[in-house]
């Protein structure tokens, strides 16, 4: 038996490629794979996708700092990041504030970076997708 592991799959709504090239620039994500829906060897059923959705992302493979994650534009242009965040632990401050304010460009803050009793340097974000994250540098507060 092979280890059991659980990987995120995000769906992006008809954002996928959009939402890939921004996690490269603002994480250093490193798409693996990526295959449209017009290069699967079995097509979807008819109605399955959204008018337009041919070309559009039917799934991709990434790594953030070495973390897998899969994603996908779905089968049409809903989306919904709701019920969990994304938790992006980092080792300096200075990598904390890069991801943070990257994410941040574009999306919203729920809270700026900052000392708690559990981390020296934590906050919480939602990118230009709809996508929630916490950025934190691991340890006891100094």
């Amino acid at each position: 038996m092979t280890g059991t592991t659980i990987t995120p799959y995000l769906f992006f709504g008809g954002r996928c490629e959009e939402a890939l090239e921004f996690y490269r620039k603002a994480l250093g994500a490193e798409v693996e794979m990526l295959m449209r829906y017009n290069e699967c060897p079995d097509q979807p059923p008819p109605g399955m996708l959204q008018a337009g959705f041919e070309k559009k992302v039917m799934h991709a493979s990434f790594r953030v700092r070495g973390v897998p994650l899969m994603a996908s534009d779905g089968c049409d242009d809903r989306s919904n990041f709701e019920g969990f965040r994304l938790s992006l632990i980092v080792p300096t401050e200075a990598e904390a504030q890069r991801a943070f304010d990257a994410l941040a460009d574009g999306g919203s803050v729920q809270m700026p970076l900052t000392k708690t009793f559990w981390s020296p340097c934590f906050g919480m974000v939602t990118d230009r997708f709809g996508l929630g994250w916490m950025v934190t540098i691991p340890g006891q507060p100094s």
